[in-house]
């Protein structure tokens, strides 16, 4: 399976959320996270990890051919043993790297959907804001689940209505995901007629540990498998894991997709004309089955 993780507009965290939902990710599937933001990558200098191998690296060798461990032999690892693909720091190179890799859909792309392919493994690129002239646009478009993230603000949510047909169109079945103060999430899906499958915690202790930061408790102690950051992202991984069909040790057989919930043609945000927010036609995966306690809910770093 090959996810995306993205946002559209501002920094709601999708970094340290991807980081999170690959660590957490259900086994016995093996998970990959590559960092596919054009305006450069950060993990490399959170984990003091070296500049290649990684997405560079990855794109000259791309053009010799997609064999199926190739994104393999690319990744570096972050505490705990996650494999990684960096992206250089710089955002022209990184942009570059990307373009490389889309210039050549069987060479390129191929690459990540051939690893994504293969029995029990999951591939998570982190494709940061999804502006129209993004390079990580056509591994959106590849991903077999777009993860969008969103601040909860007016500001914020204005911009779906918009965006939300666009995003429709990268993926059948488009995730939300709440950050932040603002709207409560049963006012997310009240006035937006679609209901985000969460909301990610307030959790500075495990989102610090996640982004590199020095901390008094060791990864083990506060990484992903102990905080409620971690918690939640692997809620997500094995609701979007038995929703695409691959692999968990919490499931027996089989479970029948649901159906999308549509977006009644009728809903609105605040500053957002009725006749905007109509034209939508976006389908939105179910949330997941909780009470919406919003009081328990907040933001990520």
């Amino acid at each position: 399976m090959l996810i995306s993780v993205l946002s559209l507009k501002g920094s709601p965290g999708a970094t340290t959320f991807a980081v999170a939902l690959a660590a957490r990710w259900p086994a016995p599937a093996r998970t990959l996270l590559v960092e596919a933001d054009p305006s450069g990558g950060d993990l490399a200098l959170r984990f003091s990890l070296t500049s290649t191998p990684g997405l560079g690296s990855l794109a000259a060798a791309a053009r010799r051919g997609g064999e199926a461990d190739l994104l393999w032999r690319h990744t570096q690892q972050l505490p705990g043993g996650l494999p990684v693909i960096t992206a250089p720091s710089d955002a022209e190179q990184a942009r570059a790297a990307l373009s490389a890799l889309a210039s050549d859909p069987r060479g390129g792309l191929g690459v990540l959907r051939t690893a994504a392919n293969q029995p029990d493994t999951v591939v998570i690129a982190d494709c940061g804001r999804a502006d129209p002239d993004s390079p990580a646009l056509p591994i959106v478009r590849s991903s077999d689940v777009v993860v969008l993230l969103s601040r909860a603000h007016a500001d914020d949510l204005a911009h779906l209505p918009r965006r939300l047909p666009v995003v429709g169109r990268w993926s059948p079945n488009p995730v939300l995901l709440l950050v932040g103060e603002g709207y409560s999430t049963a006012e997310v899906a009240r006035e937006l007629g679609v209901c985000p499958l969460g909301r990610v915690p307030e959790d500075p202790s495990g989102a610090a540990v996640l982004c590199g930061r020095p901390n008094r408790l060791r990864w083990e102690r506060s990484g992903p498998t102990r905080s409620a950051l971690g918690r939640f992202a692997h809620r997500v991984a094995t609701e979007l894991a038995t929703r695409e069909g691959t692999p968990t040790l919490h499931r027996t057989q089989p479970q029948p997709r649901p159906p999308a919930t549509p977006i009644p043609p009728s809903w609105s945000v605040p500053g957002v004309s009725r006749e905007v927010a109509s034209t939508s036609d976006t389908h939105l995966m179910p949330a997941l089955d909780t009470d919406h306690r919003d009081q328990a809910e907040g933001q990520a770093s």
